[in-house]
């Protein structure tokens, strides 16, 4: 027919088209993995470079004022003899500070403001303030070396061509006179140069120095060196960095037109470094290890050509793939088709044609009958299905028009509580207090509707935490009995309570166990409007895994445990027989209308029920008709830490169990 085409054609057409743009998203995503590893490698490399390097300038910084302090312990500087002091700074400056030799050594007066030696002629170094300098020598004193001042030198730099970092610093220390009295001031120029290199694979990078100003002190590129980050085109990312290194954090950030406004991207590794710039004050400092992307990312142009070339070898084999795959498939799927579209009119014996020289296709013939029989039983499986889902959906509308009752009941009460306080309808602060009052317990009321809702959903995902230990079920009891008291008494119901002498241990989370004896006791007063609450506790044993009694006998195989049964009995409105069995389930309620008389959301006994289970018991409900009360009780395995290890061996050594008996029966 016109407008249409072979099988083979569009099978050929269709593939290819799908899987080119697939080949190339594979490229493209290969190349970006490939380059974003690279990346993260050159940021991890100049994270620790920049972290040495910080580690190479404290340590030269802290070895030049200990020798700074050494040299000015001298006799020949306490005495401010020019003609020895200038011997004698002569001699340091090749002796004493080695490699790190300082650019000028300088001797001077301090009351006279006067040099009295200089390795660097009569230029005086800029002044370093000297604050915190004691006047006097403590004698007693044994830390006199780590008093010293530092300063960055304010000496215009000189550009270089080499673009090697340079740290341009002034150092002094105070010198006293063989008196103890402060006198005289030993400074040093000192230039720590860092051999920086940025040669591809390396990796090291060009030093970088910002003190916490924003101020470059060192670059490499020299006249940069004095002038902030304010005036650099990426000054935000500069600003990062340094808010980074105050809170004592290293890292990498990538830094855009580092060296002209128009350059390229660089990364930067950053580590703080800590510098006391005078006795009594420090400053953190940024030292970072920059590289250009371009370097980062050398190795990047082999990956691309090998992608390149994996990319046309395996489109060349695609092509060649799919055309013995359309000759073999073409034949056997335009029979299978023609049955296909004749399944609806076919004869009940015929059958799918088979005999392909592809197992795959027969087995498809042989799928494709079978599909067809299924499909007529799943038809049935399906409208009972629906069925079911429409009354599962009638069952979740009930529950949200009775949970949107209960929440709007109390938002109310809130809403209209808090109003009138606000609008000064209270005659008296009494009478403002009841009204807070009341919206504080519609307030608590709506957040156990929330928490209830939380809760059973949380159930049903299977991801409610428990916090399992070995509690007094005794104690949990009491704390559930002494929240509900006071309702009940208002109610005017007796309410009855077996003395317990003995301490009952339970293996169970407190505040979920303690859960469910408020939900437990609370409905049994919200239901009881006359007569009394008997709350039993009661202990028994019974098989473990326990299996339902027959006339009084334990099933056959289990192991002896002792049990724990709380019973709440009321005298209330009680349940008819045939809705007992619906009262676990969530969302269900024996009244489920808006208008009933009894507020809750049913979730209480749903949620009491699978917290049970959780923590290894069980609980059962029964009354014996409407107007009989009911009777809940909650069964838990008593916790014996002298009998656990042998009824677990026991427990192991059973090979078969009957799951259908997997939860305690509700005991007498």
């Amino acid at each position: 027919m016109f407008g249409q085409s072979s099988f083979r054609r569009i099978l050929l057409l269709r593939i290819l088209l799908l899987s080119i743009p697939i080949l190339f998203l594979g490229m493209a995503v290969t190349f970006r993995k490939a380059r974003t590893s690279l990346l993260n490698t050159a940021r991890v490399n100049l994270e620790q470079n920049a972290v040495l390097k910080a580690e190479s300038i404290q340590d030269s910084i802290e070895a030049l004022r200990t020798n700074l302090s050494i040299a000015s312990e001298s006799a020949s500087l306490q005495y401010g003899s020019p003609v020895s002091s200038q011997v004698l700074l002569s001699q340091l400056k090749t002796e004493l500070f080695g490699a790190n030799s300082p650019e000028c050594l300088q001797f001077r007066d301090l009351q006279t403001n006067r040099l009295i030696a200089s390795t660097c002629g009569n230029k005086v170094l800029d002044p370093i303030s000297t604050q915190g300098w004691a006047p006097q020598r403590d004698p007693s004193s044994s830390d006199r070396l780590k008093v010293h001042t530092l300063a960055i030198n304010r000496i215009n730099p000189v550009v270089q061509a080499n673009m090697d970092s340079q740290l341009n610093l002034i150092i002094s220390t105070p010198v006293y006179d063989p008196g103890g009295i402060l006198r005289y001031s030993l400074t040093a120029q000192i230039v720590l140069r860092q051999a920086d290199t940025v040669q591809p694979w390396l990796l090291q990078g060009y030093t970088v120095v910002i003190d916490p100003d924003g101020t470059f002190l060192a670059h490499p590129l020299a006249n940069r060196v004095r002038q902030n980050i304010a005036q650099q085109v990426g000054e935000d990312r500069f600003q990062d960095i340094l808010m980074n290194v105050e809170r004592g954090e290293k890292g990498a950030r990538h830094i855009y037109n580092f060296t002209n406004p128009n350059g390229a991207e660089w990364i930067a590794g950053f580590s703080p470094i800590t510098i006391p710039v005078s006795a009594t004050e420090s400053q953190t400092w940024a030292v970072l290890s920059i590289t250009r992307v371009d370097s980062a990312l050398q190795g990047l142009k082999e990956i691309t050509q090998i992608l390149l070339i994996l990319t046309a070898g395996l489109l060349a084999a695609h092509l060649l793939a799919m055309l013995y795959m359309a000759r073999d498939l073409a034949l056997p799927i335009e029979q299978l088709g023609k049955y296909a579209l004749r399944i609806h009119k076919r004869d009940a014996t015929e059958r799918a044609p088979k005999n392909f020289r592809i197992r795959e296709l027969n087995h498809l013939a042989e799928v494709l009958d079978s599909m067809v029989g299924r499909l007529e039983e799943r038809a049935k499986e399906l409208e009972s299905a629906w069925q079911e889902a429409k009354a599962a959906n009638q069952l979740k509308s009930q529950f949200l028009a009775n949970t949107s009752h209960e929440l709007r009941t109390p938002l109310n009460a809130i809403i209209n509580c808090i109003r009138l306080v606000k609008d000064d309808c209270c005659d008296t602060r009494e009478e403002e207090v009841e009204f807070l009052d009341h919206a504080d317990k519609a307030a608590i009321h709506l957040l156990k509707i929330i928490n209830d809702i939380l809760d059973i959903q949380r159930i049903e995902e299977e991801k409610l935490p428990l916090a399992i230990e070995t509690v007094d079920l005794r104690q949990i009891l009491k704390e559930a009995v002494d929240l509900e008291v006071v309702p009940i008494q208002q109610k005017g119901l007796k309410l009855t309570v077996t003395d317990l002498l003995e301490p009952i241990l339970v293996r169970a989370d407190p505040s979920r166990l303690k859960q469910v004896f408020l939900n437990v006791i609370y409905n049994a007063m919200k239901f009881t409007d006359q007569g009394e609450i008997t709350i039993d506790v009661r202990t028994e044993t019974a098989v473990s895994p326990p299996i339902a009694e027959q006339n009084g006998h334990y099933g056959d195989g289990g192991v002896l445990r002792p049990w724990v049964i709380v019973a709440v009995k009321d005298t209330g409105i009680g349940i008819d027989l045939a809705q007992q069995h619906k009262l676990f389930r969530p969302f269900v309620m024996v009244d489920g209308t808006t208008t009933r008389k009894f507020e809750g959301t049913g979730l209480g006994l749903a949620i009491s029920r699978n917290l049970v289970e959780m923590m290894g018991g069980r609980i059962t409900l029964h009354s014996a008709g409407v107007g009989h009360g009911t009777t809940v009780k909650i069964v838990m395995p008593i916790f014996d830490p002298s009998h656990s290890e042998s009824i677990d061996s026991q427990e192991s050594s059973k090979t078969t169990l009957n799951q259908s008996a997997a939860e305690p029966s509700a005991i007498g």
